[in-house]
């Protein structure tokens, strides 16, 4: 079937900065074909939004697809997607519940000097180190030697899917690598992972890392601005003590060796002084053309 779809850029942090998302918001009706010819059309993962059936107590469903396959959650899609149902006035408080495969996201609408933002929940993460045996196989995949490593602990980490954090020694390391792209999928798959998700420290103080994103199986090699990769390395960096104030949270920028500068910011929720997940969110722009 034809669907409408809105263009938008989200996490954008300069020009032609951010993750491009298509979205449809009249989903009903299509197929898992139409979803997915969508995502190929455009080569992004692309969102689609759905009424909420009604024993879940939600406000919409959410459907997420890359080229490759359907995905349980998309941290950047479902950005984008609750900041245009908010520009067309399709929300009526500043504050939704969206179910998604991977269970349910809570949403929240940001108004400051008459710019909107948005920002959903991600759970508790759970952080693994990397055994030790597969590191010289990572390394090959990326192109580097240990010298390039920084420390820290290499982990699979995650809140929605499991990422592979890879702490580097520097951001001229992480923008200089050239991982062997076609290695990268048989790699993620014997070590549990998603995707491979090297980052660097830009500034301590202020609790800003880089990294990079090479997806698994996406129909694509890199990523420009991936939230759920940003919500598991603030837990793994959060583990392995590299927060000075975890109060802040962190700010991580992606996709500045593709050209495309992004950010996502990262927030902790507590309760009773522990850590219960987090909230993840940044910057959403319509793109230049929208259908």
């Amino acid at each position: 079937m034809a669907a409408s779809v809105h263009l938008l850029r989200v996490f954008a942090a300069g020009p032609n900065g951010g993750n491009p998302l298509p979205v449809v918001v009249d989903a009903t009706g299509m197929s898992d074909t139409d979803m997915q010819a969508v995502a190929a059309t455009y080569g992004h993962e692309s969102g689609f939004v759905l009424p909420a059936p009604d024993s879940s107590e939600c406000d919409f469903e959410f459907r997420f697809w890359v080229p490759e396959h359907e995905m349980e959650m998309c941290g950047h899609a479902t950005v984008g997607a609750v900041w245009l149902l908010e520009n067309l006035n399709r929300l009526h408080r500043d504050q939704v519940r969206i179910i998604t495969k991977s269970g349910i996201v809570e949403a929240r609408i940001l108004r400051h000097q008459g710019e909107v933002s948005v920002e959903i929940s991600q759970p508790l993460g759970v952080v693994e180190t990397v055994d030790a045996g597969d590191l010289d196989e990572l390394l090959h995949v990326l192109g580097i030697s240990r010298r390039e490593l920084s420390s820290l602990s290499v982990q699979n980490s995650r809140t929605s899917r499991v990422k592979t954090l890879v702490p580097l020694s520097s951001v001229d390391a992480l923008n200089s690598l050239k991982p062997q792209f076609h290695l990268v999928k048989s790699l993620c798959e014997r070590i549990g992972s998603t995707g491979l998700y090297p980052y660097a420290v830009c500034d301590s103080a202020a609790q800003i890392l880089e990294a990079r994103q090479f997806p698994k199986s996406s129909g694509y090699q890199e990523d420009a601005a991936t939230g759920i990769a940003a919500s598991a390395l603030a837990f793994g960096v959060l583990e392995n003590g590299l927060l000075n104030d975890p109060q802040r949270g962190l700010k991580v920028r992606q996709g500045w060796a593709m050209g495309h500068p992004s950010e996502i910011a990262v927030k902790f929720r507590k309760q009773n002084d522990s850590v219960q997940g987090c909230w993840i969110g940044g910057t959403t722009l319509l793109d230049t053309g929208v259908e």
